[in-house]
């Protein structure tokens, strides 16, 4: 079943959020499920395919929308500033979780943290500055170097790209920020969890070489997964074999069910 609940940051922010759980009698393996973005997305209530997915396989699904998320107001945005990685955005995050934990839903040892895009950031920086929090982890065109990120925008998005500078911190000129924030430098912090790492090719946001450099610094503990033929999203359907993969990972690493008609070949 989903419901909306309500969580209490540790600052005191109220959160608000959308639960999927496989039982409601006793504590499952949990996804916690980041939307990407982050100022213009946000998670609402009512179906999500995601999640059910999920909960179909024995998982419950949390979904929150952390601070920097749209529809709450310029204030709650306005909290998301210069808060990436090490801040309260992804602190967002990590209480979520340990409510879910306090709160009889998720077994603490059995947690995924999945997202694409920022919810792709937000996984890499959850096992790179939480280590031992999550059991592993599922990324789909995630950036782990900020200072990429930024550097991918095309000129004609200035104004955009001087919008994010301001959100994010001032990555161009201070370099000691950039790599407080971006996962590919913490990669030691990373090494003893499991994740699964998609990438396009033609991804014009995450350049091919920086999901390269992040693959080869986790190297034995990272499955690796590039896609020739997309970009930022994952949208052709030849290219769903990434949910296969997905089960599969989850079921080894959480123990869930898992229906996949064949094993990947690569």
């Amino acid at each position: 079943r989903r419901e909306v609940v309500h969580i209490i940051a540790r600052d005191g922010l109220k959160l608000v959020g959308y639960l999927t759980r496989a039982s409601v009698e006793r504590r499952t393996p949990l996804v916690l499920l980041v939307h990407g973005g982050p100022w213009n997305e946000r998670d609402y209530g009512g179906f999500d395919a995601m999640s059910q997915w999920f909960a179909n396989r024995g998982y419950a699904c949390l979904q929150v929308n952390y601070r920097g998320s749209k529809g709450y107001g310029k204030t709650f945005r306005n909290k998301g500033d210069k808060q990436w990685g090490i801040g309260s955005m992804q602190n967002d995050l990590t209480d979520s979780v340990k409510w879910a934990i306090d709160q009889g839903i998720a077994e603490e040892d059995k947690i995924c943290i999945y997202g694409g895009s920022y919810g792709g950031y937000a996984c890499l920086a959850g096992l790179a500055f939480t280590p031992g929090l999550y059991k592993c982890g599922v990324c789909m065109g995630g950036f782990c170097n900020v200072k990429a990120l930024l550097d991918s925008i095309p000129s004609y998005w200035k104004p955009l790209r001087n919008s994010m500078l301001r959100r994010i911190g001032n990555v161009d000129t201070d370099e000691e920020w950039n790599r407080k924030i971006s996962p590919i430098f913490h990669a030691d912090s990373m090494r003893d969890t499991p994740l699964l790492l998609g990438t396009g090719a033609r991804d014009p946001r995450v350049p091919l070489a920086d999901s390269d450099q992040m693959a080869k610094a986790l190297s034995g503990s990272v499955e690796y997964c590039v896609y020739p033929d997309e970009g930022h999203a994952r949208c052709r359907p030849a290219n769903s074999d990434f949910n296969d993969r997905t089960e599969l990972f989850l079921a080894q690493h959480l123990g869930g069910r898992m229906e996949i008609l064949a094993r990947p070949s690569n």
